[in-house]
């Protein structure tokens, strides 16, 4: 019996052998092989198959593609190109002037750059950069509709600015949640680089949380590998869903070109600074008058304080909010509204987040008392750039 078996399953492995050869080497000869019901069906097969996959393809993105994400994000990104007029001399016209000034080239200074549809009433969002200083602001849809734009409201801080088109059936991007991002994450970044047309460039979320770069006065960037160049200012990141999580703002690069590090502002800011230009005008902001400073090993022991972490007061403007509450130089903050905090960074978007008017709790470190003051913000004073294109605008 043992001997039976044995020579079966080896004529069984020799005919498997066989039969794999000749579809290796010879399909044809296979495919000849028997006219019945059963060469029929196997062919009925393959059609059903062939026919199932192509129709696969045609509804659905393949394996591993973006392109369900790009298709229903990239008609809510826009073209934005900018004008601004030369300043126009006087005594341009005057040959001693040409003579010890030079002629002067006068002609409109162009600017691109991108930005998203955020509401059906036709608000989109952009980076204040893009538009800063424009005299006339065309949009360019996805659908090739263009139209003027009018400037809304922008925010210097934290370089972001709202335009209002007026077009029937516009598309609207879906806003993500960016609070949710997670590092590794994949996003795409949707925009107009170097005016060649609107572009999909895909990467992960290389960190959160990005400060202290020097780009604005707020700074809480995502960032990301996904190629940003110039003319992506101001366009949209979003997810593998399509829904948006930040605006695409700036990347680090000493050619000018990509060089897989970007920065994007995440979408629980820009819907902060969207809400309040449309509702009130303006970004309201707390303010409470002291100059913060990192705290280090030499400023702890200066102040005698036993930690080396953390804010130090530094400075305190007398007669602000931070004065009448009792703060004083050498005080270490450590906590606002319950809110730990760990470096200036941190303590500028807390306190920039306090409502003016509203008593808020402290938390401060004086040498070895811990101490407890009410501190009562006042609305944050505008810059000087700030009042400057105020004052541009106005004159326009």
């Amino acid at each position: 019996m043992k001997r039976s078996w044995l020579l079966f399953s080896q004529a069984v492995t020799v005919l498997v052998a066989i039969w794999f050869v000749l579809v290796t080497l010879k399909p044809e000869w296979v495919k000849s092989i028997g006219s019945g019901g059963a060469d029929k069906g196997w062919a009925g097969i393959g059609l059903i198959e062939s026919n199932r996959t192509e129709g696969q393809l045609g509804a659905a993105a393949a394996p591993g593609s973006f392109s369900s994400a790009a298709k229903k994000a990239s008609p809510a990104v826009v073209s934005i190109s900018t004008q601004r007029k030369s300043s126009s001399f006087p005594s341009k016209s005057d040959p001693w002037f040409r003579f010890f000034g030079g002629d002067r080239d006068e002609s409109p200074q162009v600017g691109l750059g991108s930005g998203v549809i955020v509401s059906p009433e036709g608000y989109v969002l952009t980076n204040n950069h893009v538009i800063e200083g424009a005299d006339e602001i065309e949009v360019v849809l996805n659908d090739a509709r263009h139209v003027s734009g009018k400037l809304i409201g922008s925010d210097p801080d934290t370089d972001l600015a709202i335009i209002k088109i007026n077009l029937p059936h516009l598309p609207v991007i879906v806003i993500g949640n960016s609070d949710a991002l997670q590092i590794g994450d994949q996003v795409l970044a949707i925009g107009n680089p170097f005016g060649v047309g609107q572009t999909v460039t895909s990467g992960i979320v290389s960190a959160l949380g990005r400060n202290q770069l020097g780009i604005n006065t707020f700074e809480n960037f995502i960032q990301t590998d996904a190629a940003i160049n110039p003319g992506n200012s101001g366009g949209a990141l979003v997810d593998v869903y399509g829904n948006m999580v930040g605006i695409n703002t700036a990347i680090v690069s000493r050619s000018g070109g990509s060089t897989g590090i970007g920065f994007a502002i995440p979408m629980s800011t820009a819907k902060q600074v969207l809400e309040s230009i449309l509702k009130e005008g303006q970004v309201k902001r707390g303010w409470i008058g002291i100059e913060p400073n990192e705290l280090s090993p030499e400023l702890a022991q200066t102040f005698g304080l036993k930690t080396d972490h953390g804010v130090i007061v530094t400075g305190v403007l007398q007669g602000g909010p931070a004065f009448g509450a009792g703060i004083r130089p050498g005080d270490q903050i450590i906590d606002v509204a319950g809110h730990p905090v760990n470096n200036v960074s941190e303590l500028l978007a807390l306190v920039a987040a306090l409502k003016p008017g509203v008593p808020t709790a402290f938390k401060l470190q004086r040498k070895e008392t811990l101490m407890a003051v009410s501190v009562t913000p006042s609305q944050r004073p505008k810059t000087k750039r700030q009042i400057g294109l105020e004052r541009e605008f106005l004159e326009r």
